[in-house]
């Protein structure tokens, strides 16, 4: 039996594809476009070279997502290479270049010498489904953040005091920059019309947001330069803040919606501070197959909550955060060990008791983020519910 070896440079519109033997001899080296077709004649092309092929590729999605389903649904064994360790292994080989053709030779040699790589496995579609929504939702959020950012630095141009005042992260004052803009503006409509303005529009709280614009507006009477095209600018950008916040919702109700179909969903959501938002950020991250992580250690390396020993010499117990690690599963992890903290007395104790031991609070919290990577886990491995231990009291 013939074993052969394939790894695969992916990229956007182009694959390199080179395969080797098991001395290393390059048996084909082929630049591809990324279609079906020439895809497919790829396939046959290195199936008829050998009777036992290992693919390797440098990306698990993106780019590289057709050419990884014609693989697996051909059967076909393919490792995943992150394209920092091809990256660091090419120190390794000779020559300073860096071409396709050497990064997939250094794929395939990795795929032929490794045995620590992860295997790909055929996506379950509705995590797939879940994947592309909780990732549109990032750049909903992104989005909003730049928007904001640029709504600050407009506002506080001609209006600093209201800017000041202001929480854009809320409806109401988004609403308010709809309609005032100014300082002169705001004192021409006065508190009481300005409060009925706002409460016609249901804004919570309106009396005392027009007491604070009022305030601010009373606290400058000097028109900037520029004053009325950036006004309009800031009105622009407060519509469309507003916007971005209603595709949010709509995109968070979507999300919930189909983490609720999932077969763990129970089983995530049970554990204290993991919503729908945060569990769906899970299944995105892992799969939602936890067979890919045979130990909790394994998870929770995965999840960057794992220190990492970096020993030499005498220098012992030298620990630091990983530098490969799922950051959108760290924070799953992180995000939801803070909320726990506050709704779960297991956790706060947990919590406190890492503090007592002199623990700064950022390492209080990753040391439950990483003691519940261990519980979540187990109940995943389980199929069962978390369930809340009461605390022990000595007997009177």
């Amino acid at each position: 039996m013939t074993a052969i070896w394939a790894g695969i440079d992916a990229g956007r519109t182009h694959h390199h594809c080179v395969v080797i033997d098991d001395t290393g001899k390059r048996l084909l080296s082929r630049r591809v476009a990324n279609d079906e077709t020439e895809l497919l004649k790829l396939l046959a092309d290195v199936l008829a070279l050998g009777d036992e092929v290992t693919w390797g590729i440098d990306l698990a999605d993106g780019g590289a997502a057709l050419m990884i389903d014609l693989l697996l649904n051909h059967g076909q064994h393919t490792l995943y290479i992150p394209g920092r360790a091809v990256s660091r292994a090419s120190e390794g080989y000779r020559g300073e270049g860096k071409t396709d053709a050497k990064d997939a030779a250094i794929i395939a040699d990795q795929a032929r010498i490794r045995r620590d790589l992860q295997p790909l496995r055929p996506g379950d579609e509705l995590v797939a489904e879940i994947k592309v929504h909780t990732g549109h939702r990032r750049d909903l959020a992104d989005d909003r953040t730049r928007v904001i950012n640029r709504l600050h630095n407009h506002l506080t141009s001609i209006f600093p005091a209201l800017d000041r005042a202001l929480d854009l992260t809320n409806t109401g004052p988004l609403i308010l920059l709809t309609g005032y803009q100014t300082p002169a503006a705001i004192r021409r409509t006065g508190a009481r019309r300005l409060e009925t303005w706002l409460r016609n529009r249901k804004v919570r709280g309106a009396a005392q947001l027009a007491e604070k614009a009022l305030a601010a507006a009373e606290s400058q009477h000097t028109s900037v330069t520029g004053e009325k095209p950036t006004a309009q600018l800031v009105h622009t950008l407060a519509k469309e803040v507003m916007r971005l916040n209603e595709q949010i919702a709509e995109t968070d109700k979507l999300i919930e919606a189909r983490f609720r179909e999932h077969k763990h969903a129970e089983v995530i959501a049970s554990m204290p501070g993991i919503g729908p938002l945060l569990g769906a950020e899970f299944l995105a991250a892992t799969g939602g197959d936890m067979t890919a992580f045979d130990s909790p250690d394994r998870l929770a390396g995965f999840a960057g909550v794992a220190p990492a020993p970096r020993d030499s010499g005498k220098i012992s117990g030298n620990l630091h955060r990983p530098r490969r690690y799922s950051r959108r599963l760290q924070r799953v992890f992180y995000t939801s060990a803070l909320i726990s903290i506050r709704c779960c007395d297991e956790s706060r104790r947990f919590y406190d008791r890492k503090r007592a031991e002199g623990k700064r609070h950022t390492q209080a919290v990753l040391a439950l983020a990483r003691r519940r990577v261990n519980v979540l886990w187990a109940l995943l491995r389980d199929g069962r519910c978390y369930e809340s231990i009461p605390p022990v009291t000595n007997a009177a």
